[in-house]
């Protein structure tokens, strides 16, 4: 989805001249965001948007400090696709299987040794479990895509 897109459909249930308003923006504005722009087109009707200056400010800085911060601000945090290393899609599904549980207990262990010496998770301890928490996911995404790259399809499962 391009952005004006998304622009369009965030300010469709309050409107485009309530959202205005809350921005302190003139209706006029906030309708050439949510309408496709071109840079190299100086008369197209659309004008650069904020998501498209956010985008930019990241390829610019290469900081995903902008993405989380977003992300955060939204009630979440950035989670990137992981790199599926096409050499080794064909690994055993046994051992990124393996992986993908010792993974999940590294953060068992992380938040049990967090509690275990006062029954409490001190702000460090919570950020190693977040830590441990972020290598699972990383893992689990990875074993995900690989399975649905058929890294594990049998010969005979592949289509022709």
């Amino acid at each position: 989805m391009l952005s004006h897109e998304v622009l369009r459909r965030a300010a469709e249930p309050i409107g485009v001249k309530a959202l205005a308003a809350k921005l302190r923006l003139s209706p006029a504005m906030v309708y050439k965001w949510c309408q496709e722009s071109n840079r190299e087109d100086p008369d197209a009707s659309g004008a650069r948007n904020p998501l498209d200056r956010l985008a930019e400010i990241f390829q610019v800085t290469g900081s995903i400090d902008v993405v989380n911060w977003l992300c955060h601000e939204a009630g979440g945090f950035y989670v990137p696709h992981p790199e599926v290393d096409r050499k080794r899609l064909d690994t055993v599904l046994l051992q990124n299987t393996q992986q993908l549980v010792t993974e999940f207990s590294q953060l068992l262990l992380t938040v049990t040794r967090s509690i275990e010496d006062d029954g409490m998770i001190s702000p460090r301890e919570a950020d190693q479990i977040r830590d441990s928490w972020e290598c699972l996911k990383s893992t689990a995404e990875s074993f995900v895509v690989a399975c649905e790259r058929g890294a594990y399809f049998s010969k005979k499962d592949v289509p022709s």
